[in-house]
Parts: structure tokens; sequence; C-alpha cells
């Protein structure tokens, strides 16, 4: 499925006054009934981390990450059960897991001799019944549950959203009897960075010759599409006869949905599931 530029826009500036939280993502639902909860998630999460990054350092000053520390300790003095963190974090618009890290780095910091390394530190956020402190764990867990985001549990989901989609994907290539090589081959064979699957035998698509693949399971705004180009799809084209012969082109599966304004054909020529270089 294709969205215009201005059907994106629309979504996009709807998510600037709504904050990351399920009840929103059902109001967006109803606002663009049209649309598949699966697009408009992706969306939601893609604009939300776009969010992040553009304010993350305001909250790791040091002076901030002490006055949040603060409040949540005078917040769970007060009543331990309530829902301190997630609520802070909401307050000052930031990730409820990403919140409950900087006060978990910073309680560890107070009671522990050295400072924590980031393995530990990610091992308790994936399961806060390591943490010493269990009012702590609590609220870590509550922050971690409710962020549809970020944390331990949307990048479980994540993880394995791709593997299925890439599962279907290989199951659509062996239904059409076609002849492939997927990464763990291609690996084996030497390559360090691969698409998810070479074609042994390239097929033509609507007028386009297509050597491989690359499944995203997500959103295909503008902003991912230069990402992914700069990243990792060129390095594929320029390593020439390794992978491909230069001039060759590229599909990249949408299985959700892909946005393109205007006079972008000439560039992404668009096909139901994919995009061709």
């Amino acid at each position: 499925m294709i969205l215009t530029k201005a059907q994106y826009d629309e979504i996009a500036q709807c998510l600037v006054s709504v904050p990351p939280t399920r009840q929103s993502l059902r109001k967006l639902k109803q606002r663009f009934p049209s649309q598949s909860q699966a697009t408009l998630l992706s969306i939601f999460s893609q604009e939300y981390q776009k969010h992040i990054k553009r304010t993350h350092a305001k909250h790791h000053t040091s002076e901030a990450i002490e006055s949040y520390y603060q409040r949540y300790l005078n917040g769970v003095r007060k009543n331990g059960a309530a829902p301190v963190l997630l609520e802070l974090a909401n307050e000052v618009d930031y990730a409820p897991s990403l919140m409950a890290r900087i006060i978990l780095e910073r309680f560890l910091q107070k009671h522990e001799e050295a400072p924590p390394s980031k393995s530990v530190i990610n091992s308790m956020l994936r399961d806060p019944s390591q943490i010493p402190d269990g009012v702590l764990a609590n609220q870590v867990y509550q922050c971690i549950v409710n962020d549809c985001c970020y944390g331990p549990l949307v990048d479980c989901i994540k993880h394995a959203i791709g593997h299925e989609h890439e599962v279907l994907l290989r199951d659509l290539l062996l239904e059409k009897n076609l002849s492939f090589l997927d990464e763990d081959q291609l690996r084996a064979r030497g390559y360090d960075k691969t698409p998810d699957f070479i074609l042994q035998v390239p097929v033509a698509v609507e007028g386009h010759i297509i050597h491989w693949i690359e499944s995203k399971a997500s959103f295909g705004d503008e902003c991912s599409h230069h990402a992914y180009l700069h990243d990792q799809f060129w390095s594929y084209w320029n390593r020439g006869s390794q992978i491909i012969q230069e001039g060759n082109a590229l599909h990249r599966s949408h299985w959700f949905t892909t946005c393109l304004q205007r006079g972008q054909e000439k560039q992404f020529n668009v096909e139901h599931r994919g995009i061709y270089l």
C-alpha cells in the first residue's frame, strides 16, 4: 500500500500532540480508520523515536538526572506502589524505558562500589527481578511493559516480527520455485554485509531485473528510505561482482506501507510490496 506525502504528514502532525501510549494509538486508529493498525503503529513508533533523538541530550544532563532521581525517591516514599517512574516519564515527555534506565543507573551508582556496566544494566532491564531494590524493580517493570516504542520488550517484539516476515518471504520464494541464497548461506561464503536473499536466477518484475531482496517489516517513510540507502543498500551496489553486477536493481519489501511524494517515482519505482532502484 502506498501512502501519499500529504497523508503521511497528516498522520505525523496528529502525533505531535499525543503521548506515546497505547490509548493514543487507539485514538489514532479512530482518526484514520482506513489505515491498518500495523501501519499506524510503525509510523507512531518512528515519529516518536525521532522526537526522542531530538530531545535526548536534555534528559541526560547531570542536573536533569539528579532532579529525576530525587523526584522518584520522593514519589516512592509517599506511595511505593504508585507508578511513579511511569508518570514521571510521561510528564517530562520521555520514553518510560529510557527513564527507567536513567534511574536504575543512578541507583546503582549510589549503592554499588563500582560504576555499573552496560551489560549489567541491560540484564536488569530485561529481568527487573535482578534489581536489588524491590520497589525500584516494580517501577522499572511498569515502565518496560507500558512502553510501546522502546525497551527490551519492544526489542523482542520487533525482532520476532522481522524474523516472521523473513520466514514469510522465504516461503513465498519457495512457493514460486525461485532459487536463492539466504543470509546464513552468504555469511558462510565470507560475506559480512548481505541482503536477506540473493536470487541465483534473477527475475523480472514490472520491467525491473531483481537480483536480491531485503525485507523491512516496518513503515517506509522518506527518512528510512534514505537511511537504509546510505547505511546498507549502496554497499551492496558498490561491491559490484561480489554480490550483484553494477546497474542491477534492488527490491526492498515493505510489508506494511511505503510513503512517496510526487516526483519520487523516478527514484523509487513502487510496487505493492516494495521499491525498485
